[in-house]
């Protein structure tokens, strides 16, 4: 597989110029907006919280604070809405406790006050207000610095000048001639300009950074857990499926040998005194089953850890289980995951062999197809494998099919699994695993 490499040049610089100016509108825009939304938050849920603790005693406090709760799910909503622009990740939205069907009032109006997340969304409504007026205050000072710096040549004729004002030029010994007011307000305002981009941005980022510890940082932790929960699951499914498919295996092939050379052996040794060449053509028996032992267990073999995957890593051990297939199998490999320094780790590799060895298998036991595409390829963090073939398609992940277990082992290795199978065909089987 060939990568394309960009050319020096212009064509790099200006997406590159593109992009930071757009991340300076969208993190200007965060900020200076942020300081209205907090304002307006700061007043709402103040005010709220006040009266419904301050009537707390009284059934008419209950119902006002647990309004002024899901008022501040809804102002956290909005700056959720806000979070992705800056921080460059995917929305998360937390589950929120709900009252059962059938609840009655008093049940609903106690469930947000039960709920920890409402009281870190009304935390985050009350606070971020200090955070906010510091970062709008600085944000909108370096803009003002760099705009009117930086123009400043504009408009120095129309600004007054009395004999008994000193202006910084003068100030810093430089004189109060225009071109010396001039010069030193466009370089102050050049200093604003470069730097506005790296302010603006770190101004975005602590102001985001503090949403996302109160709003998202406990759901991502939730969510982080279930799904290790869901690999350790899958995991143990995984290893239990391929426990049970060697299990079964051992004991349909090389166990009904070995009794089988046994018994022939045995005839051997008492053939050996009565008939000697009916003995020789039983030990021949016997060696041809050893023989086919021998091959099974190689088998069986490669298909839990093949030593070619160890030794000379993926792109030569998918070679060699494509060369073994019964019916011809396109092979595409990112030839980078054949040097030393990119060769992936041995529980990726180990991943990726199993879902290629089980999905050809699949393609031969299954599909009825005549010939098989199998691409792999290496992103930043994703290792991207597609197997394809032009079967009669029908495929799916249901328990007890092969591809059950491939589904189990990508999510085990903290991957994802599509499977594209219309009946009639074509099949094709993307796996995405992390490098």
């Amino acid at each position: 597989m060939t990568t394309a490499t960009a050319l020096p040049g212009t064509t790099i610089t200006e997406p590159a110029r593109s992009g930071m100016l757009r991340q300076l509108g969208v993190d200007s825009g965060y900020v200076l907006l942020g300081f209205p939304l907090a304002l307006a938050s700061f007043i709402v849920l103040i005010i709220g919280l006040a009266v419904g603790v301050g009537l707390a005693v009284t059934v008419i406090g209950l119902p006002i604070l647990a309004g002024t709760l899901f008022a501040a799910r809804g102002w956290a909503d909005i700056e959720r809405l806000r979070l992705p622009g800056v921080l460059h990740q995917a929305r998360v939205r937390p589950v929120y406790r709900t009252a059962e069907p059938g609840a009655s009032a008093w049940r609903r109006i106690f469930i947000p006050i039960a709920d920890g997340q409402s009281w870190l969304d009304l935390a985050h409504g009350c606070l971020k207000i200090v955070i906010s007026a510091v970062t709008f205050a600085i944000t909108l000072s370096w803009w003002a610095g760099a705009v009117a710096g930086s123009l400043y040549w504009a408009y120095d004729w129309a600004i007054p000048q009395s004999p008994d004002d000193q202006g910084l030029s003068e100030l810093l010994g430089l004189g109060n001639s225009p071109a010396a007011r001039i010069g030193l307000n466009s370089a102050l305002g050049l200093f604003f300009l470069i730097t506005l981009p790296i302010v603006a941005r770190g101004c975005a980022l602590l102001q985001a950074s503090f949403g996302r510890a109160l709003l998202t940082g406990v759901a991502e932790m939730r969510n982080r857990i279930t799904v290790l929960e869901e690999q350790k699951r899958a995991a143990a499914s995984a290893e239990a499926t391929a426990l049970r498919r060697l299990e079964r295996d051992i004991h349909d092939g090389p166990q009904q040998r070995l009794v089988r050379l046994a018994m022939d052996l045995s005839r051997a040794q008492q053939q050996l005194s009565v008939d000697p060449e009916a003995a020789r053509q039983t030990i021949e028996e016997a060696l041809a089953q050893t023989r086919d032992t021998l091959a099974e267990l190689r088998a069986l073999s490669r298909g839990i850890a093949p030593p070619i995957l160890v030794d000379r890593g993926l792109p030569s051990a998918l070679a060699a289980l494509a060369a073994r297939g019964i019916i011809p199998i396109d092979l595409s490999i990112d030839q980078r995951l054949g040097t030393p320094a990119g060769r992936l780790d041995p529980g990726v590799e180990s991943a990726a062999y199993f879902v290629v060895a089980e999905a050809l298998t699949n393609v031969a036991k299954h599909s009825r197809a005549t010939e098989c595409w199998i691409t792999i390829s290496r992103g930043e963090q994703r290792l991207q494998i597609t197997v394809a073939d032009d079967g009669e398609g029908g495929a799916h992940l249901s328990k007890g099919h092969g591809l059950a277990g491939i589904a189990d082992r990508v999510r085990a290795a903290g991957g994802t699994l599509n499977v594209l199978s219309p009946a009639g065909g074509p099949t094709e089987i993307r796996a995405e695993l992390p490098c």
